[in-house]
């Protein structure tokens, strides 16, 4: 069942709270996988990119928001994805990524970003300036941030007056975890006390009306908001409904809006789906997505080293070894511990680093060797036991491995799915 943005907060005021899962991800197969689910179930398929993943300058992927909207549109084509099911949603917009310059540079750079988003189709846009810049604090308080906030939402009106179609719809507030997860093992956390996420809507309101953006006001669907869940290298934080009795009141009061979750990877189906009836029904994935993906290579892998003669002993894992060791920059202050602990991490961490080694050159050509290893071989039941006992379905006829991929990270959408309420 396909819902809209911007129907979330009127099911939630009927008693039919539905939701929808934003897919955080920019990897070939994790897009797919999210389309052709959206294809099968008719429902809403909600793809986010973030500042600094894919922004007018090509961000850590190469892509530009025009690149990225066209490598979306290309695979949905390709998998009789209907483009009415598609949304495209821009994540944390805003100087984040030129936080080393003063801030009138960063904020500059932001502008543009925010408009190559909305010439490229993207309509779900997260404001998000609350980080400081070249000689401010690290965080700013509420006031500044929505001046620069509603700055941008300037840029985005007059972009998307430009381009044509639907206007854009904005996602206010910056109280979020750690992109990628946490860095070290976790105990609790605490959810956003209720006084501060009423005092975000209520500043955002005055100064957007005080430069003229009563109307992008109105469009603005959500606030993010820490509903208590994060994850770590190590270990997650469970959802627990009984901690956001006040948060979730605040909702009453501001029926225009409800509550963007944050690092929601590896919830479950159930605390997944006591977020979307407690007012958190935009449920954000994206590391779990890629670290089912890396399960399943690797998984591949072990059983291509078994089967295959001549294919090595994990050829792939020790591709990805040996190129995470030779760049560190993108795990090397992140992971910590001894050497041991280290490698595991490199590979296995729940923050899922490793997700931005896979467009490499060399790790590509280890994926192709896999695919070739194993396409159309029948791989025996016992093989998949051993190593991937869920995959027994595709064991004893001809193997396609980027369907095993497929697969692992569909079983994952599932429960998104089923959270969301929206199946038919």
């Amino acid at each position: 069942m396909q819902v809209r943005l911007d129907e979330l907060a009127i099911l939630r005021a009927e008693g039919r709270p539905m939701g929808i899962t934003s897919v955080c991800s920019a990897h070939p197969v994790v897009l797919r996988a999210a389309l052709r689910h959206g294809r099968e179930h008719a429902s809403t398929v909600l793809i986010e990119a973030t500042c600094n993943q894919v922004n007018h300058l090509g961000g850590y992927t190469g892509m530009t928001p025009s690149d990225f909207a066209a490598l979306v549109r290309r695979i949905a084509k390709e998998e009789g994805c209907p483009e009415q099911l598609i949304v495209l949603g821009g994540d944390h917009l805003g100087p984040n990524p030129w936080r080393d310059r003063p801030a009138e540079e960063a904020m500059a750079e932001a502008e543009k970003m925010v408009a190559a988003y909305v010439d490229a189709g993207f309509r779900k846009i997260h404001l998000d300036a609350s980080m400081g810049c070249k000689g401010e604090p690290i965080a700013l308080d509420d006031e500044t941030t929505a001046h620069r906030a509603a700055r941008l939402a300037a840029v985005a009106e007059a972009s998307a007056v430009r381009a044509g179609g639907r206007m854009p719809v904005y996602v206010i507030g910056t109280e979020v975890p750690p992109p990628g997860g946490a860095d070290h093992a976790l105990s609790s956390i605490e959810p956003t006390a209720a006084a501060a996420a009423r005092q975000t809507i209520d500043i955002h309101r005055r100064i957007f009306a005080e430069a003229g953006l009563d109307a992008a006001f109105g469009r603005a669907i959500g606030l993010v908001v820490q509903p208590g869940v994060e994850f770590g290298n190590h270990n997650v934080i469970f959802y627990d409904r009984s901690k956001i009795d006040a948060l979730r009141q605040v909702l009453t009061v501001e029926p225009q809006f409800v509550f963007e979750a944050h690092s929601t990877d590896y919830q479950g189906r159930g605390p997944l789906r006591g977020l979307v009836e407690d007012g958190f029904p935009i449920l954000k994935v994206g590391p779990e997505l890629t670290f089912v993906l890396r399960e399943a290579l690797y998984g591949l892998d072990v059983i291509a080293s078994d089967f295959v003669p001549g294919y090595g002993q994990r050829p792939l894992y020790a591709a990805m070894e040996a190129l995470m060791l030779a760049k560190p920059d993108n795990w090397s202050r992140h992971y910590h511990g001894d050497e041991g602990e280290q490698r595991w991490l490199r590979h296995y961490s729940l923050s899922d680093r490793i997700r931005y080694y896979w467009a490499s050159e060399e790790v590509q050509g280890a994926v192709v060797k896999l695919y070739d290893a194993l396409r159309g071989k029948s791989v025996p039941l016992p093989l998949f036991w051993q190593h991937m006992p869920a995959a027994e379905a595709f064991a004893d006829k001809p193997l396609d491995p980027e369907e095993v991929l497929i697969w692992r990270v569909t079983r994952s959408l599932a429960d998104y799915h089923a959270a969301c309420g929206t199946g038919k």
